[in-house]
C-alpha cells in the first residue's frame, strides 16, 4: 500500500468525516472468518480461535498451517 502525503490524508479524512460510506453486500474479513468457523464443530472452532489469539494470527492462517502440516506428514 502506498504511503499517503499529508495533503492526501487530510483530503481522505475530510471526505470520510463529511460523507457516509456506502455499504455493499460483499462480506468483510470478520464475516468470512465467522462463516468459516461456523462450519466447524464447537470444540474445533474454540481450539482454532484460541491458537489464533495466542499466536496473533487469523483463524484462516491457523487452519492453513494445520493443513500444510498434515500434507507434509503424509508425503
Amino acid at each position: 500500500m502506498p504511503v499517503m502525503t499529508d495533503e492526501e490524508a487530510d483530503a481522505l479524512d475530510e471526505l470520510l468525516t463529511q460523507t457516509t460510506p456506502q455499504l455493499t453486500k460483499i462480506p468483510g474479513v470478520f464475516a468470512r472468518q465467522r462463516a468459516l468457523l461456523s462450519a466447524l464443530d464447537e470444540v474445533t472452532a474454540n481450539y482454532i480461535i484460541t491458537k489464533a489469539e495466542a499466536f496473533h494470527k487469523t483463524p484462516s492462517e491457523i487452519i492453513g498451517e494445520l493443513v500444510r502440516e498434515k500434507i507434509a506428514v503424509s508425503m
